[in-house]
């Protein structure tokens, strides 16, 4: 079994390098400097990683909308993607052809971990498209990420469906309980939409580890290519809850550096995931002691089924 290897956390990596927390998030260094989310990218390659996933989470309208920005989805969203492109065509020189994929990062409309402030799944639909549409031409495969509802990745999956590209589903967990969505729906509920909508791969993503781990063998029954992408936070603080809100009220975790979480990955393989990387807080060092595990493992698969 060949794992693919994600890489961590854009928008956190990024305010480590900037040096602070803006209320557009990663978008931020889109505007101000688009050459600090490259080497963002260089970096992730470079520790090991197979895919970029673009730095447009947080492009959606109702975002942009909120900070007069409504004229520059078009701009951001395909300069967030070219740069993934430019760092993978670089690394792909280095490595071989075709070493690298860009996922088109397709983030949750309303807020993150706040299903019930996402529009109904027929609006979302109509939103995603339109972003995939802008994607679908630079990137490789569409990647909807912390997808917390049945109804929020029913949208999500309507609309990234319609561009024609391989698409990629990450439902994001409770903290507390990591066989339920953040919605309080059992993870097993997502089994129809699967079913309807045949994402190509089914991951997990910005829930803690733990939470992942009770997860992955729910997930396993139900898809054939399941993987996961754990967040490095103490807990999400409940201030963190609207449109403006800044990251720097989740505090990271103390207990979480590169070995530790690397344990929790080779679990997770073990697991059944055949993709495996990080989200916020998990930095290049991280995925390279990430890498080195795993594909150690999976060396030591490979010799045994020989």
């Amino acid at each position: 079994m060949s794992i693919t290897i994600l890489d961590g956390g854009m928008g956190q990596e990024l305010i480590r390098r900037a040096g602070r927390a803006t209320s557009l998030w990663s978008m931020q260094a889109l505007i101000d400097a688009p050459e600090m989310v490259r080497s963002v990218h260089d970096a992730f390659f470079a520790a090991g990683a197979d895919v970029a996933t673009t730095n447009t989470y947080a492009v959606l309208p109702d975002r942009l909308d909120a900070f007069g920005l409504s004229d520059r989805l078009v701009d951001l969203t395909e300069l967030g993607c070219r740069l993934a492109a430019e760092a993978r065509d670089a690394a792909s020189a280095g490595r071989g052809a075709g070493a690298g994929i860009v996922a088109g990062s397709l983030g949750p409309l309303g807020f993150s971990y706040q299903p019930d402030k996402a529009p109904p799944a027929s609006v979302a639909a109509e939103i995603y498209a339109r972003i995939a549409r802008i994607q679908a031409p630079i990137v490789d495969v569409l990647l909807l990420e912390t997808m917390s509802s049945v109804e929020q990745a029913r949208g999500g999956l309507m609309g990234a469906s319609m561009a024609g590209k391989p698409v990629w589903l990450a439902l994001s967990v409770s903290d507390e309980d990591g066989t339920r969505l953040r919605s309080g729906e059992p993870l097993a509920d997502v089994a129809g939409l699967l079913r309807e909508f045949a994402p190509e791969r089914v991951l997990l993503n910005c829930s803690c580890p733990e939470a992942i781990s009770a997860a992955l063998p729910v997930l396993a029954k139900l898809h054939a290519h399941v993987g996961a992408y754990a967040n490095g936070f103490t807990r999400i603080d409940p201030r963190f809850n609207r449109i403006g809100s800044t990251t720097d009220l989740l505090e990271a975790r103390t207990d979480l550096g590169p070995r530790e979480y690397a344990v929790f990955a080779e679990e997770w393989v073990r697991a059944g995931a055949q993709t495996v990387g990080g989200c916020c807080e998990i930095s290049p060092a991280h995925i390279a002691e990430l890498a080195r595990r795993v594909r150690g493992e999976d060396r030591k698969a490979q010799r045994a089924s020989a």
